[in-house]
């Protein structure tokens, strides 16, 4: 094995990584996990080394570094790090074809009876076809891929985007048994709510 040269980053958010260099092996972690019990630690060296090997990563191993940075304590201090070392770059709502305060006002006193806080609304920078759209939590920012603003996008498609978005503001992520549920029952369950939900999710489809 080769030596190691592990060192902690001031990094935005939990990354981990390994690289095998002039024959070390260059550890980099985030910060925030130089406080970690010294099991939690093993389990990362263990699921590095693997990673970087191609070789099988222990479920016990893995299952005991989800659960850590699954914690309610450790995914406030992430949070809360993004917040003050991450960088969010924002454009307006306003688009050339559709305006997201708009549409998030409407959606807003359609399903939630104008009670729902508006994040900061912005259009991404590219017209991304991967990443349609996200709420991110750190910023409390809802960011719409560009490739929606469009004449021959239908009303319904961005409305759904939005709804879609807006319901991670009711429902936040949640910790259950140390995994992160992002689309819980409740949150499904409204979701299909919206009434062009297929029209709207055949559109994406098409994208």
């Amino acid at each position: 094995m080769p030596p190691f040269d592990v060192r902690f980053r001031r990094f935005t958010s939990l990354n981990t990584t390994i690289r095998l260099r002039e024959g070390q092996l260059k550890v980099r972690l985030s910060d925030l996990l130089e406080a970690a019990p010294s099991s939690v630690h093993e389990a990362i060296a263990h699921i590095l080394i693997a990673k970087l090997y191609k070789k099988p990563i222990a479920a016990s191993q893995s299952d005991r570094y989800r659960r850590y940075v699954s914690s309610e304590a450790v995914t406030r201090q992430a949070q809360q790090i993004r917040q003050d070392r991450g960088r969010k770059i924002l454009r307006s709502p306003k688009g050339h074809y559709y305006d997201l305060e708009e549409v998030f006002e409407t959606i807003n006193q359609r399903f939630f009876h104008g009670l729902l806080g508006r994040p900061t609304l912005t259009w991404s920078a590219h017209a991304a076809r991967r990443m349609l759209g996200h709420y991110d939590a750190a910023h409390n920012t809802i960011v719409v891929s560009r490739v929606f603003d469009r004449a021959d996008t239908p009303r319904c498609a961005i409305e759904y985007l939005l709804y879609h978005e807006m319901l991670h503001l009711k429902h936040p992520v949640r910790v259950k048994a140390g995994r992160r549920c992002v689309h819980s029952r409740e949150f499904q369950a409204e979701e299909r709510l919206f009434p062009e939900l297929d029209e709207a999710k055949e559109y994406l489809k098409r994208l």
